[in-house]
């Protein structure tokens, strides 16, 4: 083997292993937390947005739009409360109290998840794999149907990527830092 052959053989490595790495990085799901202020989401799948949020419980974003978007999930879900009864819409106030809590952990018993009642991954991941179509574009506004099993409710994922809801009949973000749900 001379020179020549060993540089265009080499050559061609490197040119396999930039190109490989270049779809690693472009074929890896984009990444959303709760540093970024809010429910976020990204490319033309919606139904793994929310897998990679922040953790939401009575002690953490306890207070916000977050914890408001997760009680509307309740809702419509027909979630069970501490007295018994379904989950109210009246319930949704953004506030991470002892009884989402409670209906946190009935939903993610009837889900077949860890009943500790704090949505994190897996909990927001089973929600958001219920996340229909309704109109728009992955490049623009996409609106989307949360597909409840008692009831639906439409969310709006913006030209930022970040998800809104309807609340009190105004579009509200799912905001971590911020409650203006009432």
């Amino acid at each position: 083997m001379n020179f020549r052959t060993t540089r265009t053989r080499l050559a061609a490595a490197v040119t396999a292993a930039v190109a490989t790495g270049a779809l690693a990085v472009s074929a890896s799901p984009a990444s959303a937390t709760s540093a970024q202020g809010y429910f976020t989401g990204y490319g033309t799948t919606w139904t793994d947005d929310w897998s990679n949020e922040g953790t939401l419980s009575s002690s953490s974003y306890a207070s916000s739009n977050a914890t408001c978007l997760w009680q509307k999930i309740l809702w419509a879900e027909g979630a069970t409360e501490s007295n018994g009864t379904a989950y109210d819409y009246a319930d949704i106030d953004g506030r991470f109290g002892s009884n989402t809590t409670y209906a946190t952990k009935r939903l993610q018993t009837r889900w077949g998840l860890d009943n500790d009642g704090r949505v994190g991954p897996l909990t927001l991941g089973r929600a958001d794999s219920k996340l229909r179509y309704s109109s728009g574009s992955t490049s623009g506004t996409l609106f989307l149907k949360y597909d409840g099993a008692a009831n639906d409710f439409t969310l709006r994922r913006d030209d930022n990527n970040r998800y809104g809801f309807v609340q009190d009949g105004s579009w509200r973000l799912a905001g971590y830092s911020y409650r203006t749900c009432s």
